[in-house]
């Protein structure tokens, strides 16, 4: 491909960092909150004459929630009328309630009213007999970094590096359900025809797609002048992330619509390439959502060094995912930790962007995609595989660079999609489409049988990119 693509250069700057104001002294955050940058420039509290530590503790709260918001658990046998009134008892006003399925309870979205202090109001609705737990309204903000768009195709390097070619001899992702819990998606780029099975605005909202959901759904599935990880997957693109202050964000009561949503709705895999402060409400989301059988993914984030854990990467059920550039070396602002499972490229890659353009970008949401995309990849090949599987298969197989063996910044290693999907399959089957010389040769398994069926979104049997999956489905093992 050359370099004539239509780029999109408008790619939005979410990178998470600390605010000055809460860095320490060897610019460690130290559990403070993470904020947005825009052009590179962070953006800094103003606070006035005679705010102390409390005060500083005050707008490090409101940086990382969504002011004056409360989440509750609340009696699902209470009517919309009876729900109303308990908010009234508290000084509250009811937003909006929804039934979760995925937890069994009912959760409310609350506004404080006045100027009361957030924890005040929610001690005083949490001695509430009708309350099961209340929590703040968390802020999530999307994992991508702004790049500039250079000659060639350096983007393609992710596909030599995971040994993408190889692994797509032996799976496409096919009958494997991905949900994309992001920004919204084109469903109408090219590279991701006939990939969106089912799209679900968790934000009620009219906004048209997003440069980061569209990128990391083409990271997964991409399949005309790029390759995704899994090019004939299905996708459940669900919208979570809407305009912020300072660019696309999210809230602990939307995550937890789409969540409930794609479990509802048969995701196999959940890719989450967002990040922000612990969680209780969503850290129990996640292990339901485990608990079903669902494989997790996560950006492990781009606040650096220095960073604590973000979240839902640091839930212990949760693939957490590092980013990589060209040359093997750490993305810079990749968070490290004992989290880290292992890592992907997420330094400078071509996407696809809203309105059949493309851009370059960087960060580890983007590396957390592509291993969403092997997941799928190997549940194609055994569909029986637990996430504790997919996960000990994935680390397993890696790739080991930085320090020998296990460590913080890359984890078990970088992703070997080959290797990863041979060590799926009882049977294990021999790639016979032709690789170029110029990747390395991972070792050849027995050969065996795999059927698989193709999908369509709307019922019918399109190929996934022109007739590309027929031309693709002649030269697999399985047709052979």
């Amino acid at each position: 491909m050359g370099s004539t693509l239509p780029y999109a250069r408008y790619s939005p700057n979410l990178y998470p960092a600390c605010e000055d104001a809460y860095r320490g002294s060897d610019g460690g955050c130290y559990d403070r909150p993470v904020a947005l940058m825009s052009g590179g420039s962070s953006k800094g509290v103003t606070q006035k004459s005679g705010t102390g530590a409390g005060g500083n503790t005050q707008v490090a709260q409101d940086r990382r929630t969504v002011p004056n918001q409360l989440v509750a658990e609340i009696d699902s046998a209470l009517t919309d009328a009876q729900a109303d009134a308990l908010a009234r008892r508290h000084g509250l006003t009811r937003i909006v309630s929804q039934n979760i399925p995925l937890l069994g309870v009912t959760v409310g979205l609350f506004r404080i009213a006045g100027n009361r202090p957030l924890e005040a109001a929610r001690l005083d609705l949490a001695g509430d007999g009708s309350v099961r737990s209340v929590q703040p309204n968390y802020r999530y903000l999307l994992q991508d970094q702004q790049g500039v768009p250079s000659e060639g195709d350096p983007a393609q390097y992710a596909l030599a590096q995971l040994h993408l070619p190889q692994a797509h001899t032996l799976a496409r992702g096919m009958n494997v359900t991905v949900a994309v819990i992001d920004s919204g998606v084109d469903a109408a780029h090219p590279e991701l025809a006939n990939t969106i099975a089912d799209n679900f605005d968790a934000l009620g909202s009219k906004e048209g797609p997003h440069v980061h959901g569209t990128g990391v759904a083409g990271a997964i599935a991409a399949h005309a002048k790029l390759m995704g990880g899994a090019p004939e997957v299905r996708i459940l693109a669900i919208r979570a992330f809407g305009a912020g202050r300072s660019g696309a964000e999210s809230t602990s009561y939307v995550i937890l619509k789409g969540l409930d949503y794609a479990v509802l709705h048969g995701a196999q895999i959940v890719n989450m390439s967002f990040a922000g402060p612990k969680d209780t409400l969503i850290g129990r989301a996640v292990a339901a959502t485990a608990a079903k059988g669902i494989v997790l993914v996560a950006a492990a984030g781009n606040a650096g060094a220095k960073s604590p854990p973000l979240y839902p990467a640091a839930d212990p059920e949760v693939i957490a995912v590092s980013g990589t550039d060209a040359k093997d070396g750490l993305f810079t602002a990749s968070n490290r930790g004992s989290h880290i499972a292992l890592a992907a490229p997420g330094v400078d890659i071509l996407l696809p962007a809203p309105d059949g353009k493309y851009q370059m970008t960087s960060g580890t949401s983007f590396s957390a995609a592509f291993i969403s995309g092997i997941a799928a990849l190997m549940l194609e090949r055994n569909p029986a595989l637990q996430p504790n599987e997919v996960r000990a298969i994935l680390t397993g197989t890696a790739r080991d660079i930085g320090a020998p063996g296990r460590d913080d910044l890359f984890g078990a290693g970088e992703a070997d999609a080959f290797a990863a999907v041979t060590a799926s399959s009882r049977t294990p089957a021999v790639p016979v489409v032709a690789v170029s010389d110029k990747l390395s040769q991972p070792p050849k398994a027995p050969d065996g049988n795999n059927t698989s069926v193709s999908r369509a979104s709307d019922g019918s049997t399109p190929s996934t990119a022109s007739d590309k999956s027929a031309a693709n489905d002649a030269n697999r093992p399985d047709a052979q």
